[in-house]
């Protein structure tokens, strides 16, 4: 590991993100805001690098005016420029999956490009934007966020196939048969439950199936992964849900039909002995996944993992 001998207690501090020690280092020593290492970043640039949003807060609205803000480094960067850079072995973001990885890199650019000072330098040494510079260093990201979303996109939208025929199968077998048209327990509670569950279940499962078999012919562009594709699978993963839950509805309903009256009684906490875990393994399951897609979406700004939790930003401590 390369050490850097010029980097300070303060620099050491922004690049872990310690924001307490970072803050009493400027209390007691205010021109340490201009310290830089031997690559000329300096407190905001090591903070914007390393993915430290609360740091990051923090500096812009204390120092917002210093030329600090107007820093390079060796290379030229800027602090767009190294938002805009991405570096899979600092792990930035501790979130499962390479799709909202790439969602938060975006949000993280842009969070930092609405808070640029006027008259930064466009260019780095190397003639790039950072646009360009994001676009290059994420290209491998894409393909990845791609990859996962394909994969989790085709399972889910086997179990949809599977949900929809199972209820389109349910909806035409109406139990107690017709008669002259209608359906002889068509008054029946159960059978209310039964029919508009089974519609439930049928609608939810076929929606979600489109919605899965739209982001596996999607073209997986960089853009797509800022709100298109994390909503896609949001909805989907919603749907899901909501038809699995309405099919065991409906398969109990249907089944209430085919117990005999003095059982009836005990029929329906049976059911739920015997169908509440299926779909409870199946929910959470898919909770981190779902959880994780709410946050993404929801959030303005990028938030950090801490201590097994989400937190806001400002809040950690």
């Amino acid at each position: 590991m390369k050490i850097d001998r010029k980097e300070t207690p303060l620099l050491t501090a922004a690049k872990n993100g310690i924001k307490e020690i970072v803050e009493s280092i400027l209390e007691h020593f205010p021109v340490a805001i201009h310290d830089t290492n031997s690559e000329k970043k300096n407190v905001l640039l090591l903070a914007v690098e390393n993915r430290q949003p609360s740091l990051y807060d923090l500096l812009k609205q204390k120092y917002n005016n210093e030329s600090v803000f107007h820093a390079v480094d060796i290379e030229g960067n800027n602090m767009l420029h190294l938002a805009a850079n991405y570096n899979k072995s600092m792990n930035p973001w501790i979130i499962p999956g390479a799709a909202l990885q790439m969602k938060w890199e975006i949000k993280w650019y842009e969070h930092v490009k609405s808070s640029m000072p006027p008259n930064l330098m466009l260019y780095n040494n190397a003639g790039k934007t950072a646009l360009e510079v994001f676009t290059n260093t994420h290209e491998e990201l894409v393909q990845q966020g791609g990859k996962w979303l394909y994969k989790t996109s085709n399972s889910c939208s086997v179990v949809a196939a599977l949900i929809a025929t199972v209820a389109f199968t349910t909806t035409t077998n109406v139990p107690g048969g017709v008669e002259k048209g209608k359906p002889v327990r068509g008054k029946e509670l159960a059978f209310q439950v039964f029919s508009i569950s089974s519609l439930i279940s049928l609608c939810c499962s076929v929606t979600s199936l489109v919605i899965f078999l739209g982001i596996l012919t999607s073209r997986y562009r960089e853009n797509e992964f800022k709100m298109a594709l994390p909503t896609k699978l949001l909805g989907g993963l919603s749907l899901l849900l909501i038809s699995i839950a309405a099919i065991l509805v409906s398969f109990c309903a249907g089944h209430f039909f085919i117990v005999d009256d003095q059982f009836r009684s005990v029929a329906v906490p049976i059911y739920a002995v015997t169908c509440l875990p299926a779909a409870a393994i199946f929910a959470l399951g898919h909770l981190p996944l779902y959880m994780d897609l709410i946050c993404a979406i929801l959030t303005k700004v990028p938030t950090i993992f801490y201590n097994g939790r989400y937190t806001p930003l400002g809040s950690e401590t």
